[in-house]
């Protein structure tokens, strides 16, 4: 029998920021043209191209799909489309609120290796967790800057 979360919600930036996704689409047009001219037609090289893209799509892809965030008693549990990740509170030293979410870290004060090993939580598009997300933390964590 699985454990009953504390607290659980999806983030689809995709749909929930419509002028950022539009202008995200066509820079990914324009960059596509761009490197096919360069990497195809001057160079001949179609490996550049495909190399190319693919590195910038799979940097985006968390972009693309539906996260969902669930918070249990000790962990937070994490699923993308593929992928699930686990982190334990106590992984965890403070966090702190940024542009489109929480960042939690792994240093008892704000880093910048945060982005690395920290893990960070976007809200929803209403942001109707933040309350009981912020009190959850305050509880499991402790330190907020």
């Amino acid at each position: 029998m699985l454990p009953k979360p504390l607290l659980g919600w999806k983030s689809v930036p995709f749909l929930e920021r419509p002028y950022t996704t539009i202008a995200l689409i066509s820079f990914l047009i324009l960059l596509s043209v761009v490197l096919y001219q360069v990497t195809i037609i001057q160079w001949q090289s179609p490996l550049f191209y495909i190399g190319g893209m693919l590195l910038v799509m799979l940097n985006l892809l968390p972009y693309f799909i539906i996260t969902e965030y669930t918070l249990y008693e000790t962990e937070i549990v994490i699923r993308y489309a593929f992928v699930k990740i686990t982190r334990k509170y106590s992984d965890f030293g403070c966090f702190y609120k940024d542009k489109k979410g929480l960042m939690l870290s792994t240093f008892k004060m704000p880093r910048r290796l945060d982005a690395f090993r920290g893990q960070s939580l976007r809200f929803s598009k209403d942001a109707a967790e933040l309350p009981e997300l912020l009190e959850i933390l305050k509880t499991k964590i402790g330190k907020e800057y």
